[in-house]
């Protein structure tokens, strides 16, 4: 029998020395520093849904076209993160690659594509993957099947450049 990834919710965002060092990365995008990530990370500018404030959040690249037209990102804190909630309420956005900046309309992926992407980034990233599921409440037995069932359980994001007019 498969083993089933069991979030019995997702974890909140982390609090104290965690949250230092989970900003570390946006300190280093503050410093100009960005380019440190190469495509692994991308800044992301938001504007709060209540307050109407630009706020910003650094975020792991799960795939991206190579061409760069599109990045795909994922809430490992579940549809409550802010930033995810931002961008349901406006997704065009600016986001920030190295030092590049591009604008971008967020598309919020299905579940079903969600489960694909996953299974095809864990076996490229097998101990990556197994501990971002730990991170996020999620049990794997290293499977494909498990993966997806995680892939299918977070949402995802696809961060995509406006096609160039002719």
């Amino acid at each position: 029998m498969d083993a089933q990834p069991e979030p019995a919710e997702h974890r909140p965002p982390p609090t104290g020395w965690r949250r230092t060092v989970a900003r570390l990365p946006l300190r280093l995008y503050r410093a100009g520093l960005g380019p440190l990530f190469g495509q692994r990370m991308l800044l992301l500018h938001h504007t709060g849904r209540t307050s109407g404030l630009d706020r910003t959040v650094v975020l792991e690249v799960v795939t991206r076209d190579p061409a760069g037209a599109s990045w795909t990102i994922v809430s490992g804190f579940g549809p409550r993160a802010d930033w995810y909630q931002n961008l349901r309420r406006r997704p065009e956005t600016v986001i920030q690659v190295g030092n590049r900046r591009h604008r971008v309309t967020a598309r919020f992926l299905p579940p079903q594509e969600g489960g694909d992407i996953m299974a095809r980034y864990a076996p490229h990233h097998p101990r990556l993957a197994r501990r971002l599921c730990a991170y996020m409440g999620f049990a794997v037995d290293g499977s494909e099947a498990s993966y997806r069932r995680v892939g299918e359980s977070i949402p995802f994001v696809r961060l995509e450049t406006a096609a160039p007019r002719p």
